[in-house]
Protein backbone atom coordinates (compact mmCIF):
# COMPACT_ATOMS: atom_id res chain seq x y z
CA UNK A 1 0.00 0.00 0.00
CA UNK A 2 0.93 3.37 -0.82
CA UNK A 3 1.30 6.12 2.27
CA UNK A 4 -2.12 7.72 0.50
CA UNK A 5 -3.66 4.63 1.01
CA UNK A 6 -2.56 3.91 4.34
CA UNK A 7 -3.12 7.51 6.00
CA UNK A 8 -6.66 7.77 4.53
CA UNK A 9 -7.47 3.95 6.03
CA UNK A 10 -5.70 4.91 9.32
CA UNK A 11 -8.22 8.01 9.53
CA UNK A 12 -11.07 6.27 8.62
CA UNK A 13 -10.22 3.09 10.76
CA UNK A 14 -10.49 5.93 13.94
CA UNK A 15 -13.33 7.50 12.66
CA UNK A 16 -11.42 11.00 12.46
CA UNK A 17 -12.17 13.19 9.51
CA UNK A 18 -10.03 15.25 7.71
CA UNK A 19 -10.39 18.07 9.42
CA UNK A 20 -9.52 16.43 12.92
CA UNK A 21 -6.86 14.39 12.09
CA UNK A 22 -5.63 18.06 11.07
CA UNK A 23 -5.66 19.14 14.30
CA UNK A 24 -4.56 16.33 16.07
CA UNK A 25 -1.04 16.79 13.99
CA UNK A 26 -1.42 20.87 14.01
CA UNK A 27 -1.78 21.17 10.14
CA UNK A 28 -4.47 22.47 7.42
CA UNK A 29 -7.27 20.20 6.66
CA UNK A 30 -5.91 21.08 3.29
CA UNK A 31 -2.69 18.87 3.86
CA UNK A 32 -4.53 16.15 5.06
CA UNK A 33 -6.62 16.24 1.77
CA UNK A 34 -2.95 16.53 -0.29
CA UNK A 35 -1.49 13.59 1.45
CA UNK A 36 -4.29 11.37 0.82
CA UNK A 37 -4.47 12.17 -2.84
CA UNK A 38 -0.90 11.79 -2.63
CA UNK A 39 0.18 15.48 -3.79
CA UNK A 40 2.03 15.71 -1.29
CA UNK A 41 3.63 13.72 1.75
CA UNK A 42 4.31 14.62 5.83
CA UNK A 43 7.24 16.06 7.05
CA UNK A 44 9.10 13.99 9.52
CA UNK A 45 8.04 16.16 12.34
CA UNK A 46 4.43 15.28 11.27
CA UNK A 47 5.24 11.51 10.56
CA UNK A 48 6.30 11.37 14.23
CA UNK A 49 3.01 13.27 15.59
CA UNK A 50 0.69 10.73 12.88
CA UNK A 51 3.18 7.57 14.47
CA UNK A 52 1.59 8.64 18.07
CA UNK A 53 -1.66 9.36 17.06
CA UNK A 54 -2.38 5.68 14.88
CA UNK A 55 -0.24 4.03 17.48
CA UNK A 56 1.67 2.55 14.54
CA UNK A 57 5.63 2.90 13.32
CA UNK A 58 7.11 5.49 10.74
CA UNK A 59 8.13 2.26 8.67
CA UNK A 60 4.23 1.60 8.44
CA UNK A 61 2.95 4.86 7.82
CA UNK A 62 5.44 4.88 4.66
CA UNK A 63 4.36 1.29 3.57
CA UNK A 64 7.38 -0.29 4.56
CA UNK A 65 9.94 0.67 2.65
CA UNK A 66 13.12 -0.63 4.79
CA UNK A 67 13.02 -4.36 6.08
CA UNK A 68 13.80 -3.31 9.88
CA UNK A 69 16.09 -5.46 11.63
CA UNK A 70 17.24 -5.11 15.21
CA UNK A 71 20.31 -3.53 15.63
CA UNK A 72 21.26 -5.56 19.05
CA UNK A 73 20.17 -9.05 18.12
CA UNK A 74 19.51 -9.02 14.54
CA UNK A 75 16.14 -10.25 14.75
CA UNK A 76 13.29 -9.31 11.92
CA UNK A 77 10.91 -6.67 13.00
CA UNK A 78 8.57 -7.65 10.37
CA UNK A 79 5.40 -5.83 12.67
CA UNK A 80 5.24 -2.88 14.28
CA UNK A 81 4.37 -5.08 17.51
CA UNK A 82 7.90 -6.41 17.65
CA UNK A 83 9.60 -2.67 17.87
CA UNK A 84 10.85 -1.68 20.68
CA UNK A 85 9.60 2.16 22.45
CA UNK A 86 11.05 4.87 24.29
CA UNK A 87 9.94 6.00 27.44
CA UNK A 88 7.14 8.36 25.65
CA UNK A 89 5.73 5.53 24.25
CA UNK A 90 7.49 6.58 20.74
CA UNK A 91 8.95 3.81 18.28
CA UNK A 92 12.30 3.27 18.07
CA UNK A 93 12.77 1.56 15.08
CA UNK A 94 16.17 0.39 15.84
CA UNK A 95 15.37 -2.40 17.94
CA UNK A 96 13.67 -5.54 19.01
CA UNK A 97 11.01 -4.76 22.52
CA UNK A 98 12.88 -7.51 23.72
CA UNK A 99 16.59 -5.94 23.61
CA UNK A 100 15.28 -2.70 24.54
CA UNK A 101 12.59 -1.27 26.69
CA UNK A 102 11.37 1.57 28.49
CA UNK A 103 14.74 3.11 27.36
CA UNK A 104 17.20 0.86 28.28
CA UNK A 105 19.42 -2.28 26.90
CA UNK A 106 18.29 -5.55 28.24
CA UNK A 107 21.64 -6.89 27.66
CA UNK A 108 24.89 -4.82 28.85
CA UNK A 109 26.99 -6.21 26.86
CA UNK A 110 27.88 -8.61 23.38
CA UNK A 111 29.15 -11.45 26.04
CA UNK A 112 25.60 -12.03 27.67
CA UNK A 113 23.61 -11.44 24.39
CA UNK A 114 25.40 -14.15 22.99
CA UNK A 115 25.26 -16.47 26.09
CA UNK A 116 21.64 -15.57 25.81
CA UNK A 117 21.33 -16.77 22.43
CA UNK A 118 23.86 -20.15 22.88
CA UNK A 119 21.39 -21.35 25.32
CA UNK A 120 18.25 -20.78 23.54
CA UNK A 121 18.38 -21.05 20.03
CA UNK A 122 17.91 -24.32 18.27
CA UNK A 123 20.91 -25.66 16.85
CA UNK A 124 19.58 -28.66 14.15
CA UNK A 125 23.09 -29.26 13.11
CA UNK A 126 24.43 -29.89 16.55
CA UNK A 127 27.04 -27.65 16.54
CA UNK A 128 29.84 -27.36 19.23
CA UNK A 129 28.69 -24.55 21.45
CA UNK A 130 31.44 -22.66 20.39
CA UNK A 131 30.84 -22.93 16.64
CA UNK A 132 27.32 -21.77 17.45
CA UNK A 133 28.90 -18.86 19.56
CA UNK A 134 31.44 -17.67 16.89
CA UNK A 135 28.63 -17.46 13.85
CA UNK A 136 26.06 -15.05 16.04
CA UNK A 137 29.30 -13.26 17.09
CA UNK A 138 30.70 -12.69 13.49
CA UNK A 139 26.59 -11.65 12.83
CA UNK A 140 26.14 -9.58 16.06
CA UNK A 141 29.82 -7.75 14.78
CA UNK A 142 27.91 -6.48 11.66
CA UNK A 143 24.71 -5.04 13.62
CA UNK A 144 25.33 -0.89 14.73
CA UNK A 145 24.50 -1.41 18.19
CA UNK A 146 27.39 -3.69 18.64
CA UNK A 147 30.16 -2.03 15.88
Amino acid sequence: MEMREILKSLRIKNNLTQEQLAKRVMVARQAVSRWEIGETQPSTDTLKLLSREFDVSINTLLGSPRQLVCQCCGMPLNEDGLISRETDGSYNEDYCKWCYADGAFAYKSKDSLLDYLVSHMPNPDNLPDEDRRNQFDAYLTQLKHWK
